[in-house]
């Protein structure tokens, strides 16, 4: 019982950059109303300062592979919580250069770069690790703490804008939305100097007893004698050896392929063209008022942290591959949902329950299950590297969508009398059509297998 609790508490601790992770990127949807007004910002601007933070989303993916072999997956996550903190506090500085948005830009992209570098080694790192049993839950906690931390920023921008007038809101208030960011900051910073580094890249740097010690306190003597002589096995393996490794190479591009496009598709499912922009869905596509789109949105967060809890239960009993199955039917018949009644005109309740189906499908399936894939598909000479790419190519994916995505909503197509604004729904559709072809065609059932197992199924 001692052993499994410590587990939970280093899953739970190094989960915490999932929920920076989610509180980061959902505090500029409370915030941006109001610092636009204060910054006077053009809409092509507010696009920028909204999407910089994407950009250094796929700067801190690309150099993490290069950090998590060099200094660890450990130290890259304290890096990741030192950069969350230094972005929170910047973000609301009220005297350095106030009327320039610069400021704001660059301390946004900071702060994207600590969540590339969190999103790649959190998901690694608990899947190291975690023992094979049970390690689909365990990844599953990092999509729970983003969502968690999805839903706990609504509710802290909502405390915040409601106590404070429009005016104060725009002069001061968004500050404090940014700065509500420093304490699960400081906090994950803290707690990240009590964990230990992850025993499969204690292997892959030759400090075999240093990873046995960590895993016997994980599983116990027995179970971490077996696993350190398969982990041996693997690192050892000329196959992957860090001296021969050649990523061109056909065995190993098709897996980062793979993995990078099942990442791509992930964000190509529309998630976060609902989650980034769910307020002007609800107010302008939806007709909802000012006063009902917070409740919506706080809506859709509940329903994305209720969904990943079923997914973290079920997901080592009934595999990966059936909740993806499952969930993209759900995603599937709520954006059809959704777009019948925005292209026949009959927006209301039914809309919103489309918005719904969507969004806990999702929670179901692409959302937790991807993270659990990519830390698992990838062998432990090429995991920091390839897991790198895969994320890199989900922040380039998921910047494409939050670009395109008001480009195509605004565009005269979509606002004819053949699509009435429901052609991205029905594109995101398409997308997802992919994911069930390719799941069936190219992706192994990971349930039950450990990570050195996984690499003789490539």
């Amino acid at each position: 019982m001692k052993k499994k609790s410590y587990l939970l508490l280093i899953t739970i601790i190094s989960a915490l950059g999932g929920l920076l992770f989610g509180y980061d990127t959902g505090v500029i949807n409370g915030a941006q109303f109001y610092f636009s007004k204060y910054f006077e910002l053009t809409d092509a601007l507010k696009g920028w300062v909204v999407g910089s933070a994407i950009l250094g989303c796929l700067v801190g993916a690309v150099v993490s592979g290069k950090l998590s072999i060099l200094i660890g997956r450990k130290r890259s996550l304290i890096i990741s919580a030192i950069l969350f903190t230094i972005s929170a506090y910047g973000s609301g500085l009220p005297s350095l250069f106030p009327e320039s948005v610069t400021v704001l830009v660059i301390f946004r992209i900071i702060g994207g770069i600590g969540i590339g570098i969190a999103s790649m080694n959190a998901p690694m790192y608990i899947a190291e690790i975690a023992p094979s049993s049970i390690r689909g839950k365990m990844v599953t906690y990092y999509q729970l703490a983003i969502v968690i931390g999805f839903f706990s920023v609504f509710l802290v921008t909502y405390f915040i804008g409601n106590d404070l007038t429009q005016q104060e809101n725009i002069a001061f208030g968004w500050r404090y939305m940014f700065w509500s960011e420093l304490i699960p900051s400081l906090v994950f910073l803290i707690l990240l100097f009590f964990i230990p580094k992850s025993p499969r890249w204690l292997c892959l740097k030759e400090k075999t007893d240093e990873a046995l010690l960590v895993l016997k306190k994980i599983q116990g003597e027995q179970s971490a004698k077996q696993d350190i002589e398969r982990i041996k096995t693997s690192t050892l393996n000329d196959s992957y050896s860090s001296e021969k490794v050649n990523y061109f190479s056909k065995k190993i591009l098709k897996i980062i392929i793979i993995g990078s496009l099942l990442s791509v598709l992930q964000q190509f499912t529309g998630i976060n063209a609902v989650l980034y922009y769910g307020a002007d869905i609800f107010e302008k596509a939806l007709g909802y008022g000012q006063e009902d789109v917070l409740k919506q949105q706080i809506l859709l967060a509940f329903i994305n942290v209720v969904f990943t809890l079923i997914a973290m239960f079920t997901v080592d009993k009934f595999g990966r591959k059936p909740l993806i199955y499952i969930g993209c039917i759900g995603m599937i018949t709520g954006f059809l949902v959704l777009g019948v009644t925005l292209q026949q005109q009959i927006v209301g309740i039914l809309s919103l329950i489309g918005i719904l189906i969507f969004i806990a499908s999702f929670s179901l399936s692409m959302g937790p299950i991807v993270w659990v894939l990519l830390s698992e598909m990838f062998p432990n000479k090429i995991r920091s590297v390839a897991m790198s790419v895969a994320v890199a190519a989900q922040w380039a994916a998921n910047y494409i969508v939050s670009q395109s995505f008001p480009v195509i909503v605004g565009s005269d197509i979509n606002n004819s009398t053949t699509w009435n604004g429901s052609l991205p729904y029905f594109i995101f559709i398409f997308f997802i059509l992919l994911i069930i072809v390719g799941t069936y065609k190219f992706i192994p059932e990971t349930k039950g297998k450990s990570l050195e197992k996984l690499e003789q199924i490539w």
